[in-house]
């Protein structure tokens, strides 16, 4: 029985992020079990006790603990469900060398994941560590796919060759690699949480979770324990969506509309990176990366009494402004396309057509409600099989060359600055830096039917 028995390639992808705390009164065992894991594991600690392990659970939180059952004092189990009562959601792998029926049933009751017995070889132990962390790690990740499709959030991509768009990616570019809060501003409907995405992917915590919560759709009375977590029947940890999303990045959308008990909540979670779920008596650590949206005027809240000063304070410490897409026009076209592409490939129904026409419309359409308004347009015509009348169209050039013809790019361009300029044409040559000549002998080569923008979407 040596760490030599097995590679550590073979259990590399699993193992290599996960904390280990192995609890035998044993040195020898303590020995064995640190050496062979310490290659593989992010952290391995081991203590030679109960009172010992405990001190270690409350400074620190292990995805796994080793636990032999015979110990001094106490045994293993007791031991456990002394932790679990106190607020520990880690798995746990027991050791014996005393297996009986009675012991292997209490140990499944306890919630323990596998069970080894003494002796045992480095291959069995490696084998039952990752089988137990695949299956924390699965069922971690079930948990909040089945929340995000429940709550319906998108993950799209953050897109557009615009330059406000390039300059928001630089920045967040920037801002990855640190661990300080980020608040993302910006009117509903502008990316805020494909931008916040964005970020964690850029981050060095890409492979941990990335949990959106909306603070506007969780009851108040549900908040503490749907972030905290709580105690099951007094017994067992049911973890909440800060324990879920450890070691990752926690997104939290509408703080405005946060109650003022749990801000207060927040900005000790803050301060602490510790919690305290609902009935448990052990503070929990935590390794979050914290990011916060709104759309709400937040130094207006706290100057009327609504918005703690102090959170707000905690929570802006690094602001990204998201640009609403009336601003980054530039990219109304590749998001239509896109759109179009995704639900004709999710909702399995036939795309639609991009033409001129069309997508001179899209251009020069205001967007008061952002890229979410593109996007339910897009949805909503897939579904149709049609745009409606205000962008429908009957050009007869699609596809690529549609959106990168230059003629074609012209005009859209042209007619959305006149858009802007509310149809004064010497305002327009002026700010394209062109003759008014030019842009009348544009618009009569067009035509009088391509001069009105498309009137608001009923």
């Amino acid at each position: 029985m040596t760490p030599k028995d097995a590679s550590a390639d073979d259990y590399g992808p699993t193992l290599a992020g996960a904390s280990i705390l192995v609890v035998d009164d044993e040195p020898g065992m303590r020995n064995f079990l640190v050496k062979m894991l310490g290659p593989r594991v992010q952290r391995v600690e081991e203590a030679a006790s109960a009172q010992e392990a405990t001190q270690k659970l409350d400074a620190a939180h292990f995805d796994l603990v080793i636990l032999d059952n015979v110990m001094p004092k106490t045994t293993g189990l007791d031991w456990l469900a002394e932790q679990q009562r106190k607020g520990f959601f880690g798995d746990t792998i027991l050791i014996t060398a005393y297996a009986d029926l009675d012991t292997a049933i209490t140990a499944l009751r306890a919630g323990v994941s596998d069970f080894v017995l003494k002796p045992f070889r480095a291959n069995q132990i490696l084998g039952a560590v990752a089988r137990t962390l695949d299956r924390k790690y699965l069922r971690r990740d079930n948990t909040l796919l089945r929340r995000e499709l429940r709550t319906g959030h998108f993950q799209g991509k953050l897109i557009g060759k615009s330059e406000v768009m390039v300059a928001v990616r630089a920045l967040l570019a920037k801002l990855a690699p640190l661990p300080t809060p980020v608040l993302f501003t910006g009117a509903s409907g502008t990316g805020k949480e494909l931008a916040a995405r964005h970020l964690h992917q850029l981050s060095d915590r890409a492979e941990k979770p990335f949990v959106p919560v909306n603070c506007a759709a969780i009851a108040p009375d549900r908040m503490v324990q749907e972030l905290f977590g709580s105690l099951e029947g007094g017994e067992r940890l049911k973890p909440g969506l800060l324990l879920l999303a450890d070691g990752g990045t926690l997104f939290l959308d509408e703080v405005a509309q946060m109650p003022e008990p749990l801000q207060a909540a927040l900005l000790r979670v803050l301060e602490d990176q510790r919690i305290r779920p609902a009935g448990a008596e052990r503070e929990l650590p935590l390794n979050l990366r914290f990011l916060f949206a709104t759309n709400a005027d937040l130094p207006q809240m706290v100057a009327q009494g609504k918005f703690r000063a102090d959170l707000y304070h905690r929570i802006n410490v690094l602001t990204v402004e998201m640009p609403p897409l009336s601003d980054r026009s530039d990219d109304i076209l590749e998001l239509a396309a896109l759109f179009t592409k995704q639900f004709s490939q999710a909702l399995g129904m036939p795309g639609l057509t991009l033409d001129e026409q069309t997508l001179l419309k899209l251009r020069r359409y205001d967007w008061p409600g952002n890229v979410r308004e593109l996007r339910n347009l897009v949805e909503r015509s897939v579904i149709l099989g049609g745009f409606p009348e205000e962008f429908a169209g009957a050009g007869s050039v699609t596809g690529a060359q549609a959106i990168e013809d230059l003629d074609l790019v012209v005009q859209r361009h042209i007619l959305h600055m006149l858009d802007l300029c509310d149809g004064n044409r010497a305002e327009a040559a002026r700010r394209l830096g062109v003759s008014r000549k030019t842009i009348d002998r544009k618009m009569a080569q067009w035509g009088e039917e391509s001069v009105s923008p498309p009137p608001p979407l009923r």
